[in-house]
């Protein structure tokens, strides 16, 4: 078992932690707010600390999961980052979706302090999290993977190493992009069916037993025609994970017009109001006059 660290415990770091105490790791975690690393650590029997550095003192393994690039840093590289505790030779694992460059950045600044640095990226949203079924995208040396997956499991269905240093952000941009082309699709046949005068259940039912089909699909469609938007994925959320992908396809030369299409969108969904809605609330712009 290990001693592990966990560094942010927002909507999937908070269950993620908790899932490596249910299978006997020991847990320490930090979290910008003290009082909810105090109330998980009163929840799982953890231990809470007070800052990143000393989370990460004496531990084999420092799980990381925050909201940006800046925050990324802040946690890692500051004055108080956990980078200034790890020790020689034990492994870092950032499950923020982030930038392929910061993750090389620290990649190479923890080489310099002798420890290894991972980026895992997740997939599965909230409920992934909670049920620890998440996907993670990895990018690293396959000797530190290789040490690290057995750990990861504990909130994992699937982890598969990408590549070197920031593969696994850019198989999360894959992911994002392929996300954003798919809703924006989902919300139109949705629409179309509801103006249509069809029977969106009946219609759902039938064309998710065929080529049509989707994880969204099944868990969206009929949620997205009774305008429910509470399930998770912040638009915010969403709109950075883009800007990440579409600042990425500038350096790589990629072309992505869907997607940026569907970022203004995003936008459009924002200036209704809907910073906090899900991402499957594209359909909100298509059904706002009715």
């Amino acid at each position: 078992m290990a001693r592990a660290a966990f560094i942010g415990l927002g909507v999937m770091g908070y269950p993620m932690a908790g899932h490596l105490t249910k299978h006997g790791h020991g847990v320490t975690v930090y979290n910008r707010t003290f009082a909810k690393a105090e109330k998980w650590a009163a929840e799982f029997g953890g231990t809470a600390k007070k800052t990143p550095k000393e989370a990460a003192e004496n531990q084999d393994i420092v799980f990381c999961c925050v909201g940006n690039d800046d925050d990324l840093r802040h946690v890692t590289l500051g004055a108080d980052g956990a980078f200034h505790g790890m020790g020689s030779d034990t492994l870092f694992v950032d499950h923020t979706t982030a930038s392929a460059n910061v993750a090389r950045e620290l990649d190479a600044a923890a080489r310099g302090k002798g420890f290894h640095f991972i980026d895992a990226p997740v997939s599965g949203g909230q409920a992934g999290a909670e049920n620890g079924v998440l996907t993670v995208m990895c990018g690293g040396e396959q000797s530190a993977f290789d040490r690290a997956k057995p750990v990861i499991d504990s909130f994992a269905r699937s982890c598969l190493l990408m590549g070197p240093s920031g593969a696994g952000q850019l198989a999360k941009m894959v992911n994002q992009i392929c996300i954003a082309g798919l809703l924006q699709g989902l919300s139109e046949g949705v629409s179309f069916a509801k103006k249509a005068g069809l029977d969106v259940p009946s219609v759902i039912d039938v064309i998710s037993k065929g080529a049509a089909g989707s994880w969204q699909m099944e868990n969206r469609a009929l949620t997205m025609a009774k305008g429910e938007f509470d399930f998770g994925f912040a638009v915010d959320w969403m709109r950075k994970d883009l800007d990440i992908c579409l600042n990425e396809a500038k350096e790589n030369g990629a072309l992505l017009p869907v997607t940026a299409l569907v970022d203004q969108f995003y936008s459009e969904i924002q200036k209704m109001g809907g910073n906090r809605w899900d991402t499957s609330s594209l359909i909100a712009r298509l059904d706002r006059d009715d």
